[in-house]
């Protein structure tokens, strides 16, 4: 079995959140110890042995354009531009049309994780399902919306607002070709919403938590926690 080699990366979102700190790039530009946030991730995805790269751009385009390029250590660039918003289903719906093998990672341009997405995808494959999730286990769920597994797949995605530590979904995923051909035909939707929680409640989606290093740059208190964890990373 060959496995995936491309990833595609939202990067089109405005950054609402972190208009406060950072009011002049698209959120995933965001400068996080003297880099865009981005740079981590294109370098992270390199590493880790991925040949291609589909940006799905939106909000200020041309500035991530004029930032990555067409090639990354290696890893062609590729883009896939929503002229409207198409949500992040349609965003990534769209980009598969740039997929040109059987599979693809997906990940949230504005979160980091430490994982390997050969063995995302392996949990996918080992229990015969079409997607995987990585999550990662943190000390309170409450922001986030805690996950709850069984036998390796995922049963259902719970509201924010619960309290504790646990499993949470870290913005990366695989999704076999079965699964990118299966997307809804909409042309705006919520990948989260439309896909994640349906697929989720008829077991058709695995778990994956060998995970660390989790950051999401999305809020002004974790961007100011990036800064320090990349700069001790340098």
């Amino acid at each position: 079995m060959s496995l995936a080699t491309e990833v595609i990366v939202l990067v089109g979102g405005f950054g609402t959140r972190l208009q406060a700190v950072v009011a002049d790039v698209p959120k995933p530009l965001a400068p996080v110890a003297g880099r865009p946030f981005l740079a981590y991730l294109l370098d992270a995805y390199a590493a880790a042995g991925m040949r291609r790269a589909i940006l799905a751009t939106g909000y200020r385009a041309e500035q991530v354009r004029a930032f990555a390029g067409t090639r990354w250590k290696g890893m062609e660039i590729a883009y896939s531009h929503e002229d409207s918003p198409l949500g992040t289903g349609g965003a990534i719906r769209q980009a598969t049309a740039s997929i040109n093998s059987d599979g693809a990672h997906v990940a949230n341009g504005d979160t980091f994780l430490h994982y390997s997405p050969q063995a995302l995808e392996r949990a996918a494959v080992a229990l015969g399902v079409p997607m995987s999730v990585a999550l990662v286990r943190v000390d309170d769920v409450g922001r986030y919306g805690a996950v709850d597994v069984h036998d390796g797949l995922i049963h259902a995605f719970r509201e924010k607002g619960g309290s504790g530590a646990g499993l949470v979904n870290a913005g990366s995923y695989f999704l076999a070709g079965d699964a990118l051909a299966r997307l809804p035909s909409q042309v705006t939707f919520s990948f989260e919403a439309d896909v994640l929680l349906p697929w989720s409640a008829a077991g058709r989606v695995a778990a994956f938590a060998d995970t660390s290093g989790f950051i999401d740059i999305g809020v002004p208190e974790d961007y100011a926690r990036a800064q320090a964890m990349f700069a001790a990373d340098a």
